[in-house]
């Protein structure tokens, strides 16, 4: 199936929706295998009616998998996906007319106009007529490009490109709306505008939003995170929710020898040091405080500092014991071991 065929769709008419009380789209103990490799391990969360909610994870954290799967165009191993109460193996055609979907690929014709190319989405949705006409350019209007309908997409900017993708995610009123890295190729102000535009319909028009990113200054923009790593689920909740329960700040040391500075400091002041990236990392309260006395105490050794509050990074560290992008993955160290994953929040 490719990437505009979810929109063809031959089945009855759906199913009322779940009422705004329940989630609108339900995951539970969701596994997917490639052969021998694992892509989602029995991942469980709900996206809650008019939520904007991000997947968050580097390359290879099973987001795109994820995705893939609540869009039908890939059945789980097992487990259930369900979205409005309508299950994506079971039900995926009825599922259908309540998403729409944008891939991160781009799926417009450059050589016909907008309208054309929403004329032609409309049809796959059995949309005619006057009512299809009235709906073009009412979306249209909602992503300010109305006085461009007649022009060729190729003449659009990547900003203009994205937002008629938008709008042919949308023609059809879904209650969801599946976004897969939707800024990729955008300049900081078509990122931020797209980044109001889901806040508007979120807001007015009550759709949930779900979008997979890896950008953490993207995630702290949404009402709720999954974060993912290598197939698993390690954490889950609001952006501050998740950088709260790290608590006070994190410190980082740098040291011509960080592995004896770490060593030394768990020695003497009885606190969790880590060594990341050949840097001394603490986390710990007050941490304004400890500095002097963390220099005084080792002089000479530390040939650099900082302290910051957490960010959604620390948050990736705190539960997987390596930073967000790491070749590797190798985790921070105490020992030379490597650090247990802890379980997700709730």
């Amino acid at each position: 199936m490719t990437p505009n065929s979810t929109a063809i769709d031959l089945a009855p008419p759906a199913q009322p929706a779940k009422p705004a009380c329940e989630p609108i789209i339900a995951v539970h103990d969701l596994v997917h295998r490639y052969q021998d490799r694992s892509a989602l391990n029995g991942v469980s969360f709900d996206v809650r009616p008019a939520e904007l909610f991000g997947l968050l994870g580097p390359n290879g954290s099973g987001k795109t998998t994820l995705f893939r799967i609540l869009s039908t165009l890939m059945v789980p191993t097992s487990g259930s996906a369900s979205i409005a109460g309508l299950d994506a193996v079971r039900q995926p055609g009825a599922l259908r007319r309540h998403i729409g979907v944008v891939f991160q690929a781009q799926s417009v014709d450059l050589k016909l106009t907008a309208y054309e190319n929403l004329w032609h989405q409309g049809h796959l949705y059995g949309l005619r007529g006057p009512d299809l006409k009235t709906r073009i350019n009412e979306i249209l209007s909602r992503v300010g490009l109305l006085d461009r309908s007649a022009d060729r997409v190729e003449t659009f900017s990547g900003g203009m490109q994205r937002r008629i993708e938008l709008a042919k995610g949308l023609l059809h009123h879904p209650e969801v709306l599946l976004l897969d890295e939707p800024t990729t190729g955008l300049d900081p102000g078509a990122r931020r505008d797209l980044w109001q535009y889901l806040q508007i319909l979120r807001d007015e028009e009550r759709v949930s939003v779900i979008v997979t990113t890896h950008l953490m200054e993207e995630a702290e923009r949404c009402d709720r995170l999954a974060i993912l790593n290598e197939g698993n689920l390690v954490a889950l909740g609001t952006p501050d929710a998740l950088t709260r329960e790290i608590g006070g700040d994190v410190i980082l040391l740098e040291a011509r020898e960080p592995q004896t500075l770490a060593d030394r400091i768990r020695n003497k002041f009885h606190v969790d040091a880590t060594v990341m990236d050949n840097r001394v990392r603490l986390e710990i309260e007050n941490g304004h405080h400890f500095v002097p006395e963390v220099v005084e105490a080792f002089p000479g050794e530390i040939q650099s500092l900082s302290v910051s509050k957490p960010t959604l990074e620390d948050v990736f560290i705190h539960r997987t014991g390596h930073r967000f992008w790491s070749e590797d993955a190798e985790p921070a160290t105490k020992t030379g071991k490597k650090k247990g994953k802890k379980k997700p929040s709730k």
